[in-house]
């Protein structure tokens, strides 16, 4: 696959310290575009990735930001513009996995998923079309879950915010299209990050007979981001567990 349109590019990643996030990043900068690593609490994660692709020759900068807060989204976005310049290319991968079951499932909990996992990518995209559309280019990807249309096993509260992201990128793209902004989502299921961790009972689930890898997910990423043609679509990874 080739990846030459993109070289030049400005992305932006939420959550891009690590897992998917950071093998999402990687892929960018392999494809020489300049990425910024948005991150909440991992500085040293975040640190270590920029120093990396900067000892590859790539491009890259930190910036720790609460991606639920419309303030320090606006300052992220600031900071990319002046220190990379605008964004050409937005991953909303950002995203919070409290486990609750319906009887334990507070509102502060409800508020705080929909808040980091749904609000964020609104916030984020809202940040970034004002320079997209005078481009008239851009490219945004939305982090999904096979937990938008499945059961799910963390609760009730996610599976509304990754069903909610798949409207978000359908409602966009139809608005979108006709300026060269093109809006798809990715929904893994089971992919091997810390957030599975303590989870191999569920590896029996997937017909593969494994789990996903982060790598996996982020080809998926860089596919959609070098299809002008492709837009409003969800592409399900799951391993044959699930399909569309």
């Amino acid at each position: 696959m080739t990846t030459e349109t993109l070289r030049g590019r400005v992305a932006l990643v939420t959550g891009g310290s690590r897992g998917i996030g950071a093998a999402i990043v990687r892929r960018l900068a392999d494809a020489g575009v300049a990425v910024a690593i948005n991150y909440r609490e991992r500085t040293n994660e975040a640190n270590g990735l920029v120093k990396s692709i900067g000892g590859t020759g790539g491009k890259a900068i930190a910036i720790a930001a609460d991606v639920s807060q419309a303030d320090a989204v606006a300052q992220m976005v600031q900071r990319v513009n002046s220190e990379l310049g605008p964004v050409d290319i937005l991953v909303n991968n950002a995203g919070i996995a409290i486990t609750r079951g319906i009887d334990d499932l507070s509102e502060a909990d409800f508020d705080r998923t929909i808040a980091v996992n749904l609000k964020s990518v609104f916030l984020c995209t809202q940040a970034v079309l004002p320079t997209m559309r005078a481009k008239r280019w851009g490219r945004i990807v939305n982090i999904s879950s096979g937990a938008a249309r499945g059961a799910g096993s963390i609760g009730a509260h996610y599976n509304a915010s990754k069903a909610g992201i798949e409207g978000l990128t359908r409602g966009y793209a139809a608005r979108l299209v006709k300026e060269g902004i093109t809006v798809n989502a990715v929904a893994p299921s089971l992919i091997e990050t810390d957030m599975m961790k303590g989870q191999q009972g569920l590896v029996s689930r997937v017909p593969l007979g494994r789990f996903g890898k982060a790598d996996e997910v982020a080809q998926a990423v860089m596919m959609l981001l070098d299809n002008p043609y492709m837009t409003g679509q969800t592409v399900a990874m799951s391993g044959g567990l699930a399909f569309n």
